[in-house]
């Protein structure tokens, strides 16, 4: 029996083979999937896990497609397509976890699947009045990728509202609730990134009662600034992680740009990336089918149909090359690479 097979018989006939999956990538880039199966719910990407663990294959775990680049020839192993996307009022998890008197303070848990859209939970708490998540209105991506990322914007983090994290551990196939302090979450890292094997599965996040009015206003507010200051190309967000300035990379930087202008860009203890590509000359500089963009550096865009993944990494290679030679700082990519056999 073929190995498609061997899935179909686990799984359903809806596993497919070979499978483009440029399709579900922001970036509209990257090669096929050798096997493909949509997980509607989290059993299902329980079972799927435990078939390619039991038939030797490789697994990918693919959410919104944002902050990845898929390589040209694709994926070898079976692709997990996370469709699961309940979001809920937690109720159980108040009485079991929480004493009374934070009950009282009015902390709302709210539980939503790793596959639902991170802009559907951000809707979800505005339709309930909560505050706490507006500031991430505009976002892309899903929870499960928020929370793998620690995503964040205007000087706000996802991990500041994660209460737990439901996983699944690929290796062992058990399933497990970390705690926040259990997550290793830092800047655009968590422990999950860094542990391959857990796949988050739902995560459960801490609000407040607030005043819709205001939630709505300030999340209004948060997706106008995206969409006046970041590109409308397809690209997989933000491509460098923002630099954490120590008195040592001050020192290193105010060499060759001057104090005043150098600090009026730092915020929150950060230089945005995107600050010295522009100030290397690179806004625009463009490999084969993709670019620097033209309205915000950080970001790297598919200009047309001859782009290809790999010329993605020939620009994130130069752009790297080209700030570390003119400013002696090292940049950190913030998209995740999905490799053929990796």
């Amino acid at each position: 029996m073929q190995i498609l097979e061997k899935l179909q018989e686990k799984l359903g006939n809806s596993v497919q083979e070979k499978v483009a999956l440029a399709q579900y990538s922001t970036f509209k880039l990257g090669g096929p999937g050798r096997y493909f199966f949509i997980a509607k719910t989290s059993d299902d990407i329980v079972r799927a896990v435990t078939a390619a663990k039991e038939l030797n294959l490789e697994i990918f775990l693919l959410a919104g497609g944002s902050n990845l680049l898929i390589a040209d020839d694709g994926f070898d192993g079976l692709v997990i397509k996370a469709e699961n996307k309940n979001i809920s009022v937690e109720t159980q998890y108040v009485e079991a976890h929480c004493n009374a008197s934070l009950q009282r303070r009015g902390g709302i848990f709210i539980k939503a699947e790793g596959g639902a859209s991170w802009m559907d939970f951000v809707n979800f708490t505005k339709e309930n009045s909560l505050t706490g998540a507006e500031w991430g209105a505009g976002i892309p991506g899903t929870v499960g990728g928020a929370a793998r990322g620690n995503a964040g914007a205007f000087g706000r983090s996802v991990h500041e509202i994660i209460k737990s994290v439901e996983v699944l551990d690929s290796e062992t196939t058990a399933v497990k609730t970390l705690i926040n302090a259990e997550c290793s979450f830092d800047y655009r890292e968590s422990i999950f990134k860094k542990n391959k094997n857990l796949i988050i599965l739902n995560a459960t996040f801490q609000l407040q009662r607030g005043n819709r009015a205001s939630i709505e206003k300030e999340m209004n507010e948060r997706i106008a600034y995206r969409k006046n200051s970041q590109p409308c190309l397809p690209s997989a967000g933000c491509t460098f992680k923002n630099i954490i300035i120590t008195d040592e990379i001050k020192k290193k930087l105010i060499e060759t740009i001057e104090t005043k202008e150098l600090e009026a860009k730092i915020k929150g203890g950060k230089l945005g990336s995107a600050f010295l590509i522009d100030k290397a000359g690179l806004k625009g500089y463009q490999i084969g089918g993709v670019k620097v963009s033209d309205e915000h550096a950080n970001f790297i865009v598919k200009v047309d149909d001859t782009a290809k993944a790999d010329h993605v990494i020939q620009l994130i290679s130069y752009i790297k090359q080209q700030v570390r030679d003119k400013f002696g700082i090292q940049l950190q990519e913030e998209v995740q690479y999905v490799r053929y056999g990796h």
